[in-house]
């Protein structure tokens, strides 16, 4: 699954930085993660960074976007592939 950040977040800018994808900006109120970018750090990581980071603990899994680990892999592999070229 992709993550999410809920809006108790209080925009304290620490899971920005952490993420290997560059998946989470600034959104209108509060973060936000791109689903189409995040991988839970699979492939990078054994946790998810902005989980690890993150001081309110509001970074749950997005129901709406549910992946395998397999699915995040390939997600990865792809996003490496088009960064390389």
């Amino acid at each position: 699954m992709s993550l999410m950040i809920l809006d108790t977040c209080v925009n304290c800018d620490v899971c920005e930085p952490v993420c290997p994808n560059k998946a989470i900006s600034l959104g209108e109120l509060y973060y936000v993660i791109d689903p189409n970018l995040c991988t839970e750090c699979v492939g990078h990581f054994d946790n998810p960074q902005c989980v690890e980071v993150c001081p309110v603990e509001c970074i749950p899994h997005d129901p709406d976007h549910a992946e395998t680990q397999d699915q995040l892999m390939l997600k990865y592999e792809h996003l490496m592939a088009k960064a390389a070229s």
